[in-house]
C-alpha cells in the first residue's frame, strides 16, 4: 500500500525501532541505481537490516531526502556535491576535491561522505566517430570551432550547471547550431541514429562502447573530478555504525572499467539491476553467493515480463491509484465549496476561475521540484500537485452546471415559495449533477495520467517502470508501467461515467 502516512510526517526517522528499515535512495540513471542496489545487499547482508531502495529525480530530490530524514544514503559523485550542491567553483585535484565536500556538507547538514568506491565518474563530450573524422575533432577546443555546424544533446542539470555547458561556453566559447534537452539512455540512441552530432557522456558509461562514439580530450582541464561516493547521514552512522563498516567494504573496489562493463549490462544487454549488483559484489569477495538473484538478459516477451513482474506491478496499481484518488478527493473538496460560493458572487467567478487555471500551466515536473523543498519527497508532494491540477476541471463544470440549471426550473421552485439556498440544494444540484460528473471525470483522468511523474519524487506508482524503462531503453519495462496506467484511466472513467448515469435526474435527457 502507499507509503502516505510516513511520507506527510516530513523529517520522520528512516529507522524505526520496529523494523529497522533503511532505504537508499538513488537518481534516475543506471549507474547510479546499481550503485544504489550494492550498497544495499552489501548492508543487508553485513548487518541483517532490512533495506529498500528508493527511486528519486535527480540531485536535489536526493538530497532533500537525505537532509529529511528520508532516506539514510544514496551515491553521489564530488564534483557534484562540490559544483551542483555547494555552488562552488570546480577543483581539479580530486583530494582538495573530496576534503572540500567532507567538511562543508558534516558542518552545514551532518551528513559524511566516506570513502570512494575508486573510479572517477567524469563529464566529458563525445560524438560519433564520422563527425569526428570529418570535422577533425580530437579535443573541446576543437569541438569549439565546429560547434556552430553541430547539433547537441545534452543532460536536463548538465544545461544548466557550471561544470556543464554554462562553463565551456565560459572557458571554450562553445556555441552550438541546436542544443536540446535528453534523458542520459534517449541521447546515446540518437547519436546513434545520427539524429545529433555531440552528447555529454560519463566515464564509465557502458554505452560508449555500443555507439562507436569517440570522447574528445579536455585540453584545458575544465572538468572536475567525479569520484563516487556513499553520503550517508551522521545519526544513522552514529547510531547504525555496522551501516558505515559495510559501506567501506566498497572502498576502492570499483574502477572505470569495471564499472563500464557493468553498466553495460544494465544499459544495452537490460540485464536487471538486483542481478548484475550480486554478481559484482560476489566477484569482488565482498559477499557470498547467493542463489536466484534473478533472471539474466531481457524478457522473453513483453507478456512473460508481465507475468514474471505481476506482483510488484499489482503494488505499483494500487499505489498510483491511492495517489490519483487522494489528489481527486482533495480537488473535489476545494472546488465543490469554491463553485457553490462563486455561484453566489457571480462577478468574482470568471477572475477567480481564471486565475485556477492558471494552474494548469504549470509544467509538472517544475511543481514536483518546487514542492520538493516545502515538503520532501514521497506522496505528500505528489498528492499536493495531482490536487492542485484537479481542481480546475472540476471548478470550472460545477459552476457552469450550478448557474445554467434549468431557468424554468428555478423560477418554478422560486415561485413555489423556496429560499436561495433550498433552489441550490434541490433544484440547481441535481441538474447540475452531470455537468458536475462529467468534470469529476475529467479530473480523474489527469490525475492518472499525471501521477506516473510521481517516481520522480520517490512516491511510487506507475511510473517507477516508466522511469526504470527508460534509463534502461528497454520497452517492455516502459510498457509495463504505460499500459496499466492508460487502461486504469479508462477503468476509472467508465466508473465515473457509470456514477454520472446514476446522479442523472430522471427525465433529464430528451426523448428523440
Amino acid at each position: 500500500m502507499i507509503r502516505l502516512t510516513g511520507a506527510l510526517l516530513a523529517g520522520a526517522l528512516l529507522l524505526p525501532p520496529q523494523d529497522e528499515t533503511l532505504r537508499i535512495g538513488h537518481k534516475n540513471f543506471a549507474e547510479n541505481e546499481l550503485l544504489a542496489e550494492m550498497f544495499a545487499r552489501v548492508i543487508a547482508d553485513r548487518t541483517g537490516l532490512r533495506v529498500k531502495r528508493l527511486p528519486l529525480a535527480d540531485t536535489l530530490p536526493c538530497l532533500q531526502a537525505l537532509k529529511a530524514g528520508e532516506i539514510a544514503a544514496y551515491p553521489e559523485y564530488t564534483g557534484t556535491g562540490l559544483v551542483a550542491i555547494l555552488g562552488e567553483a570546480p577543483l581539479r585535484s580530486r583530494r582538495e576535491a573530496l576534503y572540500r565536500v567532507r567538511t562543508e556538507f558534516q558542518a552545514r547538514w551532518d551528513l559524511l561522505w566516506l570513502a570512494p568506491l575508486g573510479f572517477n565518474n567524469a563529464y566529458e563530450l563525445a560524438v560519433p566517430r564520422q563527425i569526428a573524422e570529418r570535422h577533425g575533432l580530437k579535443t573541446l577546443s576543437d569541438l569549439a570551432k565546429a560547434a556552430p555546424q553541430l547539433r547537441a544533446a545534452f543532460g536536463f542539470d548538465f544545461t544548466s550547471r557550471d561544470d556543464g555547458l554554462p562553463g565551456l561556453r565560459r572557458v571554450y566559447g562553445m556555441e552550438f547550431k541546436e542544443v536540446r534537452s535528453m534523458q542520459q539512455n534517449l541521447k546515446y540512441q540518437a547519436a546513434g541514429e545520427r539524429a545529433v552530432d555531440c552528447i555529454d557522456v560519463y566515464t564509465t558509461d557502458g554505452l560508449l562502447l555500443v555507439h562507436d562514439l569517440v570522447v574528445l580530450e579536455d585540453d584545458r582541464k575544465f572538468f572536475p573530478p567525479y569520484e563516487a561516493a556513499p553520503l550517508v547521514r551522521g545519526d544513522v552512522l552514529r547510531r547504525r555504525p555496522e551501516v558505515g563498516a559495510a559501506l567501506g567494504l566498497l572502498a576502492g573496489a570499483l574502477d572505470e572499467a569495471r564499472m563500464r562493463r557493468l553498466n553495460r549490462r544494465v544499459q544495452e544487454d537490460r540485464e536487471p539491476v538486483e542481478r548484475v549488483a550480486q554478481e559484482a559484489l560476489e566477484e569482488l569477495g565482498i559477499i557470498g553467493t547467493r542463489a536466484g538473484s534473478g533472471p539474466s538478459g531481457r524478457s522473453a516477451s513483453f507478456v512473460s515480463y508481465l507475468v514474471d513482474h505481476r506482483g510488484k506491478l499489482a503494488a505499483q496499481t494500487v499505489e498510483h491509484l491511492a495517489l490519483s484518488g487522494a489528489g481527486l478527493l482533495l480537488g473535489v473538496l476545494v472546488a465543490m465549496p469554491l463553485a457553490f460560493l462563486l455561484e453566489r458572487r457571480r462577478a468574482l467567478a470568471e477572475p477567480v476561475i481564471r486565475a485556477v487555471s492558471l494552474t494548469q500551466t504549470i509544467p509538472s515536473l517544475a511543481l514536483l521540484a518546487f514542492m520538493i523543498p516545502l515538503f520532501g519527497i514521497g506522496p505528500a508532494p505528489a498528492i499536493l500537485a495531482l490536487w492542485i491540477y484537479s481542481i480546475f476541471p472540476v471548478l470550472r463544470n460545477a459552476y457552469t452546471g450550478i448557474r445554467d440549471a434549468d431557468p424554468r426550473a428555478v423560477e418554478a421552485a422560486t415561485a413555489l415559495g423556496m429560499t436561495g439556498p433550498q433552489v441550490l440544494r434541490s433544484v440547481r444540484l441535481p441538474l447540475a449533477a452531470p455537468v458536475i460528473m462529467a468534470g469529476v471525470r475529467t479530473a480523474a483522468v489527469l490525475t492518472v495520467g499525471t501521477a506516473t511523474l510521481a517516481a520522480f519524487v520517490g512516491a511510487g506508482g506507475l511510473g517507477e517502470p516508466i522511469v526504470s524503462g527508460l534509463q534502461k531503453a528497454d520497452p517492455h519495462v516502459i510498457l509495463s508501467g504505460a499500459l496499466p496506467a492508460a487502461a486504469l484511466a479508462l477503468v476509472v472513467d467508465a466508473v465515473l461515467a457509470g456514477a454520472e448515469r446514476l446522479v442523472r435526474p430522471r427525465g433529464l435527457e430528451r426523448r428523440r
